[in-house]
């Protein structure tokens, strides 16, 4: 059976062919609207434990907080967004977004096994009914990477009983506010470990993972500990396996306290291209995505989180091609990698996109504000060849803490004053605003 992207390859070929049909797809494409669909998701992204500060009872406090760590700093305030997140809501009101993707913050819920906390559950509340009160649709992510410590230093992920943990944590979750809440996401990235497995890093980063956890596990007393996104090669078919497990089983809760909510995931996903015979593309899609999309097939909607795109020869990934604008760290900035993406997770699963995050880690805000906007003319294009595209979310409203990396990198739409914590917008939020107020690039 021919599958859709066949399908308009094939099309391609026909009209380069027969000037008559050229004429008519130009026509097509001229035709095309220049707006984005009516209701499209213009949003900005955070994570709780990334903003919120002094995520004390979470168990990537307690690993950033001993040495050793793999971890360069703790994140400490943050940018005490805990305090400050009505400033947050009207920052991104005042950007001219309509959407605002935050998470809800386990370790805050249920500190301690079996002890939920009202007045973090009605904080949360709070913040999804500032976000309606804005005319912000709120899109909340019920587990960003962190665990509560208690989690963690039972096995977390590869704990037997981690499904049923998160269920419960899920269930008290929706029924307290799942009503009011715009969609759900249960899990970031769950498949972030295995692209570092197939990014070819230095053996030395997984040893300092390792050696973190079992630091961790030696000071509470307990044989494994293990987090979502700090962990040991060995670690990784046991927490993948968990995480399956607990997405099933979260979305399952969720359901059964709000059945219309649109429950997905969100996956980290390259652009990846083949480059060569024998490219090795294929093989490392599979193994980066592949149970994930098949997954995905089953629930409402897939979040894609691209930052950049892969080239794949036949030994492996190559390097970017000379000359690249490149972001913190020396990886390719490529406006394209969005929408390839976004085409390929579509394809692989057949169900609307979300774009949960995408952005570019740099302190020269001029290279973000020139991105957002190539990025987004090739996503239009894909949205006009058939993809369902829900919306886009910008990751992110303020530079934050970025895990391991602590505070170098810079992803923010604005910036914020460590002391004082005032938020300052920078260009590329007026860029990004113009495009949502106009609901086109």
């Amino acid at each position: 059976m021919l599958d859709r992207r066949t399908m308009i390859a094939s099309a391609a070929a026909l009209a380069a062919s027969s000037p008559a049909l050229g004429k008519v797809a130009k026509a097509a494409k001229a035709a095309a609207a220049p707006t984005f669909p009516q209701g499209f998701l213009w949003g900005a992204s955070t994570a709780p434990h990334q903003i919120e500060g002094n995520n004390t009872a979470s168990d990537l406090w307690f690993i950033e907080n001993q040495q050793p760590t793999v971890f360069v700093a703790p994140s400490g305030d943050a940018a005490n967004s805990l305090l400050l997140w009505e400033q947050d809501l009207d920052l991104a009101k005042g950007m001219g977004l309509n959407t605002y993707r935050f998470g809800i913050e386990w370790a805050r819920i249920e500190p301690e096994k079996g002890l939920f906390s009202q007045a973090m559950l009605d904080h949360y509340a709070r913040v999804i009914d500032g976000c309606r009160a804005r005319g912000l649709a709120p899109v909340v992510t019920f587990s960003h990477f962190t665990a509560p410590r208690w989690f963690s230093a039972k096995g977390g992920w590869a704990n037997p009983e981690s499904a049923s943990l998160f269920a419960r944590f899920a269930d008290k979750a929706a029924r307290h506010f799942a009503d009011r809440i715009h969609a759900a996401i249960t899990f970031n990235e769950p498949n972030i470990l295995l692209l570092l497995q197939n990014a070819n890093v230095p053996p030395q980063l997984w040893d300092i993972q390792k050696l973190t956890l079992e630091t961790a596990a030696k000071r509470l007393g307990v044989p494994r500990f293990l987090c979502a996104n700090v962990a040991g090669k060995d670690d990784l078919p046991d927490l993948q396996r968990g995480l399956l497990a607990a997405h099933k089983a979260g979305k399952a809760a969720i359901k059964a306290a709000a059945p219309s909510l649109p429950v997905g995931f969100s996956l980290a996903m390259m652009d990846d291209q083949a480059v060569g015979q024998g490219s090795q593309r294929d093989m490392r899609r599979q193994q980066m995505y592949g149970t994930w999309l098949e997954v995905a097939k089953g629930d409402d909607f897939l979040g894609v989180q691209n930052y950049e795109r892969a080239l794949w020869g036949p030994q492996g990934r190559l390097p970017a091609p000379a000359g690249s604008v490149v972001n913190w760290s020396g990886s390719e900035v490529w406006a394209p990698s969005l929408a390839g993406a976004v085409r390929y997770a579509h394809a692989a699963t057949g169900v609307p996109i979300l774009v949960s995050e995408h952005g570019v880690g740099t302190d020269d805000d001029s290279i973000r504000a020139a991105f957002i906007p190539a990025a987004l003319t090739h996503l239009k294009a894909a949205i006009d060849d058939g993809v369902p595209v829900l919306g886009y979310c910008h990751w992110s409203l303020i530079d934050n803490f970025e895990w391991i990396f602590g505070y170098k990198p810079k992803f923010g739409l604005a910036s914020y004053d460590p002391v004082t914590f005032a938020r300052t917008p920078k260009p590329s939020a007026a860029v990004l605003g113009a495009i949502a107020r106009a609901n086109r690039v």
